[in-house]
């Protein structure tokens, strides 16, 4: 009898029905709901890379700002119009402006970051810090 109970209060639908109606939430719809932008941020042997995915924006109307320990990526829809001849039948590429920032830990060498514009792809790396590179000590 308790198992039962046990596993039915853990399940999913439960804690969503919980959340739902509890006191105090606000209930947004996706639509107006913030989405975040397609990024992919990972580190490898050579460092931290960013990938920001931006299909159908020119590189010169994206900004990638270095200052301190922190990296922005920014671009404001706004300063690149589309043409006024287009009558869209189906819009499914988004052409969202977007204004990301992550602080860089200080392993991290921002003086050392490079970029590139791909197949609609913005990849900036930034390489280890010399003080972060693992160092192999020499036994006497």
């Amino acid at each position: 009898m308790s198992t039962q109970f046990l596993e039915r209060s853990h399940h999913p639908f439960d804690l969503l029905f919980r959340n739902l109606f509890e006191a105090g939430t606000k209930f947004t719809p996706a639509g107006e709901a913030k989405q975040q932008y397609p990024i992919n941020i990972f580190e490898d042997d050579t460092g931290l890379t960013f990938e920001l995915a931006c299909t159908g924006i020119p590189k010169e109307a994206i900004e990638v700002k270095l200052e301190g320990d922190m990296i922005t990526f920014n671009y404001d829809k706004e300063k690149t119009p589309e043409s006024p001849n287009r009558n869209y039948i189906h819009r499914g590429i988004a052409k969202r402006s977007f204004n990301l920032g992550y602080k860089v830990g200080t392993k991290y060498d921002l003086k050392k970051a490079r970029a590139n514009f791909n197949d609609g792809l913005l990849i900036v790396t930034i390489l280890f810090a010399d003080e972060a590179k693992p160092k192999v000590l020499k036994i006497n």
